[in-house]
């Protein structure tokens, strides 16, 4: 039963009616089984020295325990080692410094002193929990994140200018709204077409902002290209410094994006010397949609954390 839960991604809907049970019967079997599954496998948490930390929503319907949200805990360390890929460690209740302190504060001290990498996005409360229970573990906050932080603060300048400018939201033929999608384009990847209609619209005055701000942008993507390690670090610490200067009026977006990576500069540029990304955490919350999907939805956190763990957690069956 629990081999065509996490090897055949059947639902237990599918192996009831394979096994002629009830799916009450099939599910509460399943929950005992990968309990003692859990219980039994104590080395499971055996070398792990890189976490990845996100949070991910379970439940949409209003009045949910903790608003449907969960701190999903990821083992990167195969990932990392280029050996293997991701897997699921736990779901725990809630999205805040407490869920994540509470639960590595339940783990023991060998685990916590084995742990040397914590990978994660910009919400400050994981790093906190992070710093209390893994003083010695390097925080890092992973290029993806770092690249959409820049992205967003590039697409409220945009807006903010297009309403200054035009006085309305973006319409079909305003020239800001008609290039959205190729300012967000990496500059290597952009056709010769894409690039005159760029350089169109920054030939108006009044865009200057967004220029300046895309041209972060794209510095800060080409940072994180680089195959030297080194070389990348040195670019994205010019862009940080660069954005800790005084900047002209009218950048706000790009001001606040400035702080934003001075106050996290270490986690920022702690990736290119450990080189761990939260990219195969999103990708471990991509597939708990997909169960979430398939199963057309849960009530019950007990019976999806249950489901997620074999579908993600590579139990020892």
């Amino acid at each position: 039963m629990l081999r065509r839960l996490a090897v055949d991604r059947m639902t237990v809907a599918a192996v009831a009616r394979e096994l002629g049970r009830s799916w009450d019967t099939v599910n509460g079997l399943a929950v005992a089984a990968t309990r003692t599954l859990l219980t039994g496998d104590r080395a499971r948490l055996d070398g792990v020295r890189v976490i990845g930390v996100d949070e991910h929503r379970w439940a949409h319907p209003r009045h949910t325990e903790g608003d449907g949200f969960v701190t999903v805990i990821v083992d990167l360390t195969d990932v990392v080692a280029g050996q293997g890929p991701a897997r699921l460690l736990d779901l725990v209740p809630g999205r805040s410094a407490a869920a994540m302190r509470d639960w590595l504060a339940a783990r023991d001290q060998g685990f916590r002193n084995r742990v040397e990498v914590v990978a994660m996005d910009g919400f400050g409360g994981y790093k906190t929990a992070a710093s209390e229970q893994l003083p010695d573990a390097t925080t890092v906050m992973d290029p993806f994140h770092t690249v959409a932080l820049a992205g967003a603060k590039l697409d409220l300048c945009r807006q903010r200018v297009q309403q200054d400018t035009l006085g309305h939201r973006g319409r079909a033929g305003d020239p800001l709204y008609r290039v959205r999608r190729v300012l967000r384009t990496r500059l290597a990847l952009l056709t010769d077409r894409q690039k005159t209609r760029l350089a169109a619209v920054f030939a108006a005055e009044q865009h200057a902002a967004v220029e300046v701000t895309w041209w972060a942008y794209q510095r800060i993507i080409d940072a994180y290209a680089q195959p030297d390690p080194q070389h990348g670090r040195r670019l994205l610490t010019a862009v940080i410094d660069s954005l800790r200067r005084d900047l002209p009026g009218g950048l706000e977006e790009l001001a606040q994006l400035g702080r934003t990576l001075q106050r996290r500069r270490d986690d920022v540029l702690a990736y290119f010397d450990r080189r761990a990304s939260n990219g195969p955490t999103e990708a471990i919350n991509g597939r708990l949609e997909a169960l979430r999907r398939s199963a057309l939805g849960f009530r019950n956190p007990i019976n999806y954390w249950i489901r997620s763990l074999l579908h993600c957690g590579r139990l020892a069956l």
